[in-house]
């Protein structure tokens, strides 16, 4: 399988000189299985720039878009991806839903002609949507995917693709469940709280045994963790505790993401360079990097 980064930012698109090596498009991800089926991970600001690189090489699209959650920086970019524009293309969206508005809903809503010139309808593409109503498993082709439940506000899944011996794990808002906190905050989900207080020990554990074994974790690590002491409940991770999932969960390489809107590519180097040091002195046996725009790796 081949994964590229279209989009690694979270919360809000960040162009400018300092976050230029990182990239400032909100959440998008590829992975081409071998026989170059697509399956897309979260439509953010990065669709726009992967669409036209499809378009560009002539390419049409026949692919499944895997969206975690419809907060704006996770959909934003839909409206302008250009290949869902074009007769003859494919697209299949599965995403998380409510019970008061459905998931073509969800996506509709930010094409409604007060906010947008063209309305979902309009689209030419051929668009079929999958919603997920509870934790469970998918078959696209030759991949197996599962999905779970997540610790961010609204209905928040991670994906976890496992393809010819190989697995991938896309988790890219989590916050760490602490239970005391969990009473207090009224902004998540009752039903995923109770996924998660339902667990013996440690509540983050369903997290880690869903990541177990991964050849590649990308995890939400958009705080550090003196940031996160002003941020409990806000639905993010900080990067100590992301460094433990992938430690406990036995992974092998860890792509730190959802870089925060705040932080310029020198701040990203100086958290990559404090987890790495973290890795080593711990005696963490993955490989540690923070996942960087328009960059290709192979699982």
């Amino acid at each position: 399988m081949k994964l590229t980064f279209w989009g690694v930012r979270g919360s809000i698109p960040t162009p400018g000189k300092h976050t230029v090596r990182y990239g400032g498009n909100t959440p998008c991800l590829e992975l081409r299985l071998d026989d170059d089926r697509l399956i897309m991970f979260d439509a953010g600001t990065g669709i726009r720039s992967f669409g036209d690189h499809v378009l560009s090489k002539g390419e049409s699209i026949n692919g499944h878009l895997l969206i975690t959650h419809p907060h704006w920086d996770h959909i934003q970019g839909f409206p302008f991806f250009k290949p869902a524009f074009i007769s003859g293309n494919e697209l299949t969206i599965v995403g998380t839903e409510r019970i008061e508005k459905s998931l073509s809903e969800i996506i509709a809503e930010q094409m409604n002609r007060i906010y947008f010139p063209v309305q979902l309808h309009d689209l030419k593409a051929k668009i079929k949507f999958v919603p997920i109503r509870d934790e469970g498993v998918l078959q696209i082709h030759e991949a197996r995917v599962s999905y779970i439940y997540v610790n961010h506000p609204g209905f928040t899944v991670g994906y976890r693709v496992e393809y010819k011996g190989k697995v991938l794990v896309y988790i890219s808002d989590n916050e760490p469940f602490d239970r005391e906190a969990a009473a207090t905050l009224t902004n998540f989900e009752a039903t995923v709280k109770e996924r998660f207080m339902k667990v013996e020990g440690d509540p983050n554990q369903r997290i880690v045994d869903f990541c177990r074994n991964a050849d590649v974790l990308i995890h939400d690590a958009t705080y550090t963790p003196e940031e996160y002491l002003d941020r409990v409940g806000w639905g993010h991770s900080h990067y100590l505790f992301t460094l433990r999932i992938a430690a406990d969960a036995n992974v092998k390489r860890l792509y730190l993401f959802h870089h925060d809107q705040n932080h310029s590519d020198e701040k990203v180097d100086d958290i990559l360079m404090k987890s790495k040091r973290e890795v080593k002195s711990r005696g963490y046996r993955f490989e540690c990097e923070a996942a960087v725009e328009n960059t290709t790796i192979t699982i």
